[in-house]
């Protein structure tokens, strides 16, 4: 059986670093409020007049080509995973397609939200098995500063900017993306949303007056889904592959909370050298977090290493993924 392997990954992230002392400037809280509460101690914004995700994206796909030596003109498809697309209409991944030169390449977007990455890693590879593309670039690129409402103690210490991505090739060999289990549950839309700005509730003087077009969260409600969804399903998608907390290399959970990741290690009994986290430096980067992650520690991803990936998102959407990784960094 064929399957899709990474064979590269990239990231990029702002230069700007808001601090929790800087936060503490905007809105009541301190670092010690958020140390405590989300374990993040800063988180990257970015800056400028008319920037998007796209500005976000690009970069990150130029630094994949560029790691793994392709051309532009040599990439099939491009999936963005976001939830903070430039515009409405037309798709991220067109205006970043165009931003990186990848002229013969069909994109488009996949908006689930926090486990977007992971929906468009198996839709890219799905692609590949089918033998329909041979070369994937699978993104998520997410300005959630565009979405944070920096007047809210309660949400605007958690979110940061980031793009994220890999590089998806046909492989005969037993590793790359191998298996995944991913849920939708519709019970979570009140708890975590946009207000408005869609078709429900489209923009009026009244919904920005009233600060609905920011992220809006009941923490309670989705830490307690979180914990239990993304716990489940790793634990699901391990045990469909013969594989338990102790012959998995490396278990990299989304980056929304050091509180939820922390409950789902303890809970899965996952040994602290197995578990990747950088939250404390970039905050929930949504979709990107998990790609952000890996990128970070590719110098200790070896070829062929058993990892675990999961998330948690609004919707509710969430799942896990079975992936063996592809090379050796150099």
């Amino acid at each position: 059986m064929q399957h899709a392997k990474i064979v590269g990954i990239a990231s990029y992230v702002p230069d700007y670093v808001l601090t929790n002392d800087e936060l503490s400037r905007m809105v009541d809280t301190n670092d010690e409020w958020i140390t405590t509460r989300v374990g993040i101690k800063e988180r990257r914004i970015l800056k400028g007049e008319e920037t998007g995700s796209s500005d976000l994206g690009y970069r990150a796909v130029d630094k994949l080509l560029d790691k793994t030596a392709t051309k532009p003109e040599e990439i099939d498809l491009l999936i963005c995973a976001t939830s903070n697309p430039d515009y409405r209409f037309p798709s991220t991944a067109s205006i970043i397609a165009e931003k990186s030169g990848l002229h013969n390449a069909f994109g488009y977007d996949i908006q689930a939200a926090c486990a977007g990455f992971l929906v468009a890693l198996q839709a890219g590879a799905a692609y590949i098995q089918s033998g329909l593309y041979k070369k994937v670039i699978v993104l998520a690129a997410e300005k959630m500063s565009s979405m944070t409402n920096y007047k809210d103690r309660s949400t605007c210490p958690l979110f940061g900017d980031a793009a994220a991505g890999v590089l998806l090739v046909p492989t005969d060999e037993e590793e790359g993306v191998m298996d995944a289990v991913l849920k939708t549950d519709g019970v979570g839309l009140p708890h975590l949303l946009m207000k408005a700005g869609g078709s429900v509730h489209p923009a009026t003087h009244e919904t920005v007056n009233n600060d609905e077009h920011y992220v809006y969260q009941e923490g309670r409600a989705v830490y307690k889904h979180a914990v239990t969804d993304m716990l489940e399903s790793s634990l699901s998608v391990m045990k469909r592959n013969n594989l338990t907390v102790d012959t998995i290399d490396w278990f990299v959970p989304h980056q929304a909370n050091l509180r939820i990741i922390e409950a789902i290690a303890d809970r899965a009994k996952i040994a602290p050298e197995k578990l990747l986290v950088n939250i404390q430096k970039y905050g929930n980067t949504s979709a990107a977090s998990i790609p952000l992650c890996l990128d970070e520690f590719e110098h200790e991803l070896k070829k062929g290493d058993k990892i675990i990936l999961t998330a948690f998102g609004a919707g509710f959407t969430w799942g896990a993924l079975y992936l063996k990784w592809g090379y050796n960094s150099k």
